[in-house]
């Protein structure tokens, strides 16, 4: 027998509002019995699918499950817990509805992220005889974490603690406190029996104590999110098609309007032009487009366009920066810590990302936070993200689909999150972007906006020191080290510039000092383009290493790598020394050469004392204070004028 509020449906509308709603709660606590009882009740079911379900349970001798009806999938029926995002629709008086059933089993909480992260009001169920699980809070800081500020809490399974108020009250307080600690102010807490009926359409008579909506009444009163169309432009570019002489830029309007004559920005190549027209495959040809359109446009200067830049109106461009606070989730199996790397997708870019700073890690049961450089699976926490390069987005607050992103390792999504911008500058170069006259320009690309980029400082960093004293090896294993920290790192040494560069000269002491004036400019541009260079040369004479500080000017650093020739010798690790000693190399520094030892270095190693671990350790020590704490300044300040 249908419900009051179904008889009363009136779907004749056309126009008819639509909103997405994700239901989330603990394992058995009752989300797909509820929203079984709920599509019977508002005679939203495709016809005769209760008596398909019904006749179904019948055959197989069990009771009839009003879970049945929405639990799709046969390893659901068998398992009896719900393993993935199911979307169906029901209708009320007043609108149409997504529905999405969220699993709520710990092990598929990144299912339930998904859901989560495209509805825009939630209905969280709690079992009325087992309280608030770890779960249920967990499910209230993930809705708050998504943004999802619009939550009624269902306490189900009123029938089986028979219809007590006092425990209804208990659970309301607990869940209310709860929730106001992480700043949600639930919209309703409302009292039901999904498998009774009460509380779904109707009032219910085994609680004349509860005065307020019913769940269908409740979710009536809920607003859908702002109109997509009226917020910024946003037009993520898919694709580009090149038919005949035409460029054709694919791609969905994901929040904005866009018309032919637009003139617009991509980001974050910061290039504008106009719109010369908009295209539709086998339509024709539209002057104007709107959110959640997928189509074609044609400019009328040919610019480079790549997959994965957004496109703006100039006025309101989304923000430029290589760092950013995220509130993430972490579901990698792996732990995430400083320094870890992974690939970062928002809308349609995707980006190597580093994690640079674990600011709080957040306990979802008692809100604690904690102090840690790594977020352990099914974690909460606040990091600081770097990207590999400048990223176009936007905070969560001000645009929902630029301001979500995912974390992608081994081609498995492993966190996923919210963006914040508070505090970081954007970097969108200034007096870029108000002409709209795209023609190439040769603009220059300051060293600050390399360091930011790359996260450090260009730099020469000039080994010298005898044969054997360790140059090369302890060169290698710091190129690797920095490396791995995702740094723009080369090394420059005997067998990469004597084979070619320098392979016209030999080892007269006037050819000795051309091959380091030669690498000392080289090394010059590599730091002038933002890397960092490791130079591993003898470079006996002071004059030259000075030649080579004045081509580098203050991104030269010098380095000794200091052994003694008994040292060195007792190493020999290519038998030069053998040979020197014998006559058979002529002009070899130390033996029948002299090195020049250097005065007043920047830092000394001394392999004598020290194996190539703490060498390179105290390497890295350097770098990370002279070429990579500056450029955290630069990036992560609060404060402090544009680059």
């Amino acid at each position: 027998m249908k419900s009051n509020t179904a008889k009363k449906l009136d779907l004749a509308t056309a126009e008819r509002d639509q909103l997405k709603i994700v239901i989330v709660g603990h394992v058995d606590h009752g989300k797909s019995t509820l929203v079984g009882r709920l599509f019977h009740d508002t005679d939203s079911l495709p016809q005769g699918k209760y008596e398909q379900v019904k006749a179904a349970c019948e055959k197989r001798g069990m009771p009839f499950e009003w879970s049945f009806l929405t639990d799709a999938l046969q390893s659901e029926r068998d398992q009896g817990i719900t393993v993935d995002t199911t979307q169906i629709w029901f209708k009320t008086e007043k609108r149409d509805y997504v529905i999405i059933d969220a699993p709520g089993h710990k092990e598929f909480l990144k299912n339930m992220i998904s859901g989560a992260a495209n509805s825009e009001a939630a209905l969280l169920i709690i079992d009325a005889k087992e309280g608030v699980k770890e779960q249920s809070k967990r499910h209230g800081y993930l809705l708050h974490l998504l943004g999802v500020n619009q939550i009624a809490v269902a306490v189900n399974k009123m029938d089986l603690i028979g219809y007590d108020h006092k425990r209804f009250l208990e659970i309301e307080e607990e869940y209310r406190a709860y929730l106001k600690g992480i700043g949600v102010t639930p919209t309703f807490i409302i009292p039901i029996s999904g498998r009774e009926g009460d509380h779904i359409t109707d009032r219910s008579k085994n609680m004349p104590w509860y005065q307020g909506p019913t769940i269908v009444e409740a979710l009536d009163l809920f607003k859908p999110k702002p109109v997509l169309d009226e917020l910024p432009l946003r037009f993520p570019v898919q694709d580009v098609y090149k038919f005949d002489e035409r460029r054709i830029i694919v791609g969905r309007i994901e929040s904005g309007r866009l018309k032919v004559g637009d003139t617009i920005l991509f980001s974050p190549t910061n290039r504008a032009v106009k719109v010369a027209s908009i295209e539709n495959w086998h339509s024709p040809a539209q002057t104007e487009v709107s959110a959640g359109m997928s189509v074609g446009i044609t400019l009328e200067d040919q610019i480079f366009v790549e997959r994965g830049n957004i496109a703006s109106h100039i006025e309101n461009a989304p923000i430029l920066t290589n760092a950013f606070r995220a509130r993430l989730f972490w579901l990698g199996k792996n732990t995430l810590r400083v320094g870890s790397r992974y690939t970062l997708k928002i809308a349609n870019t995707e980006m190597q990302v580093e994690v640079k700073a674990v600011e709080k890690v957040i306990d979802t049961g008692s809100l604690a936070s904690a102090d840690s450089d790594q977020v352990e699976r099914n974690s909460v926490a606040e990091i600081v993200l770097r990207t590999r390069g400048v990223a176009a987005l936007d905070a969560f607050e001000n645009n929902s689909v630029t301001g979500r992103f995912v974390l992608v390792e081994n081609y498995h999504i492993v966190g996923g999150g919210i963006i914040d911008v508070e505090g970081f500058r954007d970097q969108r170069p200034a007096g870029r972007v108000k002409s709209t006259n795209i023609s190439e320009v040769d603009y220059t690309i300051r060293p600050e906006h390399r360091a930011v980029q790359n996260g450090h400082l260009g730099g020469v960093l000039w080994f010298s020191g005898l044969s054997g004293s360790g140059k090369s090896s302890i060169a290698k294993e710091l190129q690797r080290r920095l490396f791995d920290k995702g740094y723009h790192v080369y090394v420059l040494d005997g067998d990469n510039v004597r084979r070619g560069l320098n392979s016209d000269l030999g080892f007269t002491p006037a050819e000795r000092s051309e091959n380091i004036r030669r690498v000392g400019e080289v090394a010059a541009l590599f730091a002038d383009s933002g890397a960092i260079v490791i130079t591993a040369f003898i470079s006996p004479y002071k004059a030259d290493r000075q030649r080579a500080r004045v081509a580098a000017g203050d991104k030269f650093h010098g380095v000794y790598i200091k052994a003694d020739i008994k040292t060195c010798e007792a190493r020999d690790p290519k038998g030069l020394y053998k040979k020197a000693r014998k006559g058979e190399i002529a002009d070899f520094t130390g033996i029948s050469a002299p090195f020049e030892e250097p005065e007043n270095p920047d830092l000394v190693i001394d392999t004598a004392k020290s194996d190539i671990e703490q060498s390179v350790q105290a390497l890295v020590d350097y770098i990370e204070k002279n070429l990579v704490e500056p450029v955290k300044e630069m990036t992560l300040s609060y404060r402090g004028s544009e680059i």
